[in-house]
């Protein structure tokens, strides 16, 4: 038995192992080719807009939307029609340093003369000067349009970045170096201290979830907006590019292959304070004016600001992770975010992307091979897809992003290919049960068997059984009246209505020994109400043969009648023969003593008999009347019996056995006298009573031999 259960330990490690290399191999397959990045892309945004949250260095940023409120009231209130005068921008800056911001950063550009005359963009100019660390955002493209040299009359970047040249060597140089930009007019790009690149790309599906942090031109580094606004507040900054990313004031912020940051976003627009560029506006116009202000400069103290759009129709909207139309403005200040948290994502590494993919594999295989019944896989499938994912969670909040398509697609699949490999093994495992057990287990009990066949042990084992045996009265002088086929017809049909009553209780047949009927309960699956069954079973068989009664009397020419015998207690039951040929069987003294009651019914002139230890586990479920104490061959110690009744059948006895029971007590007590008295009154309609009649007038005229009330049985 070990070694057959060692085998089939074997053969599902055989199966998770294969299922799960496989399941893992095709997911691999179809992950590094970059098969699975769009899908791998919408399961990041989920988990962005599940757990994105702002920082403490959130507060920090402060952001100006031109919206579409401040475009009306512009117009309406102002005159101004778009493109504004320039003037109005060097409002914003001036309300940004009467409030002492540490930093301001333009998304707007100023590529073009100000229709409104040199002397507004000399205003805006004059007022960025006067600010100080201001950041200007310009464009830079491989397209015709542009310059292609950096202009001669706008100062070069005042910031070094060491390691340039082994970066490029180590990396497609093309994803950082452009060849045309578009820078603001001289006068602006004169007066701010940074210029910005904000030409960004989103991923294939159109979605901005990562940054460049530097873009090279003409040799000189630009850095990204959110970058511009850091090196603007802090112009001595120190930054050096190695393998691992861009490494900032001493801190590490983590770059991809083609120089691109990971962005942590905080959650949806105005996450950074958002306000409306009118209420800017108006404030420093009040402010100018004498009057208190709607909006107090304040607001920006020792704060980075950044100023951009998000009216519709100026087209600075982009698709983000946490919302699909959110302003192009605050994608820097995200960024800027990030750099000041030092918490942009870390992608994890390819080898430990394949370990856990090979582990999902494995785990698939196994936890399918594992569960074995359909329904156990039906419920283990959905955790191969919880588990990925919520372990994408998890790492999502350490800082990573961590692949789970690909490790959600080798679970499955291994999971797939495991449950169609234990489907095809459980077809030949059921039709080996149904050929092996079905001559006498009920059909629901070889089900649960298919369904969890560990519950069957092959060779033998000690259960407590509760154990049947039925006997036809007489069937020997019935056989010698009847003709063979017209006695076999009646045996077939009486075996046949039995014993659909026994496995409808959930009884296993044992065998039938001519017209005798051996079966047991709580073997080969645990039944708590086994002997609640087997009692329940006797009385309904019965029942039954007393409906078949008339019939059965007439094929048979007189009277066919039952025994049965219960008893329940320990026993060895298994699959008890040879390797080819075996029956599910049973044997022990339990056994015997259930052969024993049955026989004993004859000296009782009763019909069913169940032993002390039926009566007491099936204790309450029914009815019955103790019938004595017996002694029965090869036990020392004598057994108390109990004949059981159904409800309505023992309503309508029981003035009878409670007298009975009176009796058996004065004759249990050695008072035959008063019991002969007791029994006599109810022989003619009681069997049992009339024994005791007779047996308590033999004692009390005889002086026969008492024995403490027990009855020893005469035969076996």
């Amino acid at each position: 038995m070990a070694t057959a259960r060692h085998g089939r330990l074997r053969r599902r490690a055989q199966q998770a192992l294969i299922t799960g290399l496989v399941g893992a191999l095709v997911a691999l397959a179809a992950w590094l080719p970059g098969w699975l990045d769009s899908w791998e892309a919408k399961t990041w945004d989920a988990r962005v807009r599940m757990l994105a949250r702002p920082v403490p260095q959130s507060n920090q940023i402060r952001v100006i939307l031109l919206d579409q409120a401040s475009l009306d009231w512009g117009e309406q209130s102002n005159g101004w029609s778009w493109p504004w005068p320039r003037e109005v921008y060097s409002a914003i800056v001036s309300f940004c340093h009467r409030g002492g911001a540490k930093a301001l950063a333009f998304d707007v550009l100023f590529s073009e003369p100000s229709l409104y005359g040199v002397g507004d963009d000399a205003g805006l100019a004059s007022a960025i000067t006067e600010f100080g660390p201001y950041a200007q955002a310009m464009t830079l493209g491989d397209s015709e349009q542009g310059q292609s040299r950096w202009p001669e009359d706008t100062p070069e970047p005042n910031f070094q970045v060491r390691g340039l040249d082994s970066w490029f060597g180590a990396m497609d140089s093309r994803a950082v170096v452009f060849g045309n930009g578009a820078f603001p007019v001289e006068d602006i790009g004169r007066s701010a201290l940074v210029l910005s690149n904000v030409s960004q790309d989103p991923d294939p599906d159109g979605v901005f979830r990562r940054i460049r942090l530097l873009s090279v031109f003409d040799g000189q580094v630009l850095p990204s907006l959110g970058l511009g606004a850091y090196l603007a507040a802090h112009p001595t900054a120190g930054m050096e590019i190695t393998d691992a990313g861009l490494v900032l004031d001493g801190e590490l912020l983590p770059l991809d292959s083609s120089g691109r940051a990971t962005l942590a976003y905080r959650g949806p627009s105005r996450t950074h304070g958002g306000v409306s560029a009118k209420d800017v506006i108006r404030s420093e116009i009040q402010i100018r004016s004498g009057q208190e202000p709607d909006l107090s400069p304040l607001w920006c103290q020792d704060a980075y600001v950044f100023f951009g759009f998000s009216a519709p129709g100026l087209l600075d909207l982009r698709a983000a992770p946490v919302q699909g139309v959110y302003p192009g403005v605050e994608i820097h200040a995200t960024t800027l975010d990030n750099i000041l948290a030092r918490d942009f994502f870390r992608f994890t590494p390819q080898w430990a992307v394949v370990m856990l993919v090979l582990a999902a594999g494995l785990l698939g295989g196994g936890v399918v091979t594992l569960a074995r019944s359909a329904l156990k896989s039906a419920l283990a499938l959905p955790l191969l897809v919880l588990l990925p994912g919520g372990l994408g969670v998890g790492a999502y909040t350490l800082g990573y992003w961590t692949p789970v398509i690909a490790p959600t697609l080798a679970g499955t699949l291994a999971g797939v290919l495991a449950m169609t490999a234990s489907y095809a093994g459980e077809g030949r495992q059921r039709r080996f049960l149904k050929q092996a057990f079905s001559q006498y287990l009920s059909p629901a009990v070889i089900e649960e068997l298919i369904l969890n066949p560990d519950r069957l042990r092959l060779g033998g084992e000690r259960r407590e059984l509760s154990i049947f045996f039925s006997d036809l009265e007489g069937f020997t002088a019935i056989s010698e009246h009847m003709e063979p086929e017209a006695l076999t017809s009646l045996l077939n049909d009486y075996l046949s209505a039995m014993t659909d009553i026994i496995l409808d209780q959930g009884g296993t047949v044992d065998k039938y020994e001519g017209d005798a009927i051996i079966a047991f309960w709580n073997a080969p699956l645990d039944q708590p109400d086994h002997a609640v069954r087997a009692v329940r079973a006797a009385l309904l068989c019965q029942q039954r043969l007393a409906e078949l009664g008339p019939e059965f009397e007439e094929r048979a020419g007189r009277p066919v009648r039952m025994r049965i015998g219960i008893n329940t207690g320990p026993a060895i039951v298994g699959n008890l023969g040879s390797d080819t040929r075996f029956d599910y069987s049973m044997l022990g003294d339990s056994v015997n003593l259930a052969a024993r009651l049955e026989g004993a019914n004859k000296q009782f002139t009763t019909y069913t008999m169940i032993s002390e230890a039926a009566e007491q586990a099936a204790k309450g479920a029914f009815s019955c009347r103790e019938l004595g104490r017996i002694s029965v061959v090869g036990r020392r110690e004598p057994v108390r019996v109990f004949e059981p009744f159904l409800d309505e059948e023992y309503s309508e006895k029981q003035e009878v056995l409670e007298q009975f029971g009176q009796g058996l007590e004065a004759y249990t007590q050695g008072n035959f006298s008063q019991a002969h008295e007791i029994f006599e009154a109810i022989k003619d309609v009681d069997g049992p009573a009339a024994v005791y009649a007779l047996r308590c007038k033999e004692l009390a005229e005889e002086d026969s031999e008492y024995a403490g009330g027990v009855i020893a049985l005469r035969k076996k």
